[in-house]
């Protein structure tokens, strides 16, 4: 869009400093003939057309001027906006990456806790299974010592 009326701008110019005027009958400018009887108010009236042809361009290269600053603060919001969108799309993503770091420090912590408690379980389990050894050593001695008291009460009784 702003190429556009770049490329308009730039056209009119050409066409107020090289335009042709031969095709374009607004483009000619006409003076009315030298009178020899009145050269003063024919001067007059040369210098009052020159002057509605400077004021015309002039005006001209206002509303000119006028649409390129119009094109411009248009620009200028656009621009704005879209660095205000590109700000709040850099906070959300630096929110989610923070919250998703968080929660994965959650998550860690988690893990390291239940690997602790294995551990600590797996310890626990250990120690059970020797001290079940342990009391079935003593099991089985006191079995024997209980046979061998038997075998030694038979062999008296009997």
């Amino acid at each position: 869009m702003a190429f556009r009326a770049n490329q308009q701008l730039r056209h009119d110019l050409w066409d107020d400093r090289y335009g042709s005027s031969a095709g374009d009958p607004e483009k000619i400018v006409g003076f009315a003939p030298l009178a020899s009887k009145d050269d003063g108010a024919t001067a007059l009236d040369l210098v009052h057309q020159a002057a509605e042809i400077f004021k015309g361009m002039e005006n001209h290269a206002r509303e000119t001027e006028a649409r390129a600053r119009s094109v411009c603060e248009s620009l200028a919001e656009k621009l704005r906006l879209a660095e205000q969108q590109r700000d709040a799309a850099e906070r959300a993503r630096r929110e989610i990456v923070n919250e998703l770091n968080g929660k994965l420090q959650d998550v860690s912590r988690a893990l390291q806790q239940a690997q602790s408690r294995i551990v600590a379980a797996e310890e626990l389990t250990i120690a059970a299974e020797y001290r079940a050894q342990a009391t079935e050593a003593k099991l089985n001695r006191a079995n024997q010592e209980l046979t061998a008291v038997e075998q030694a009460i038979r062999k008296r009784l009997l």
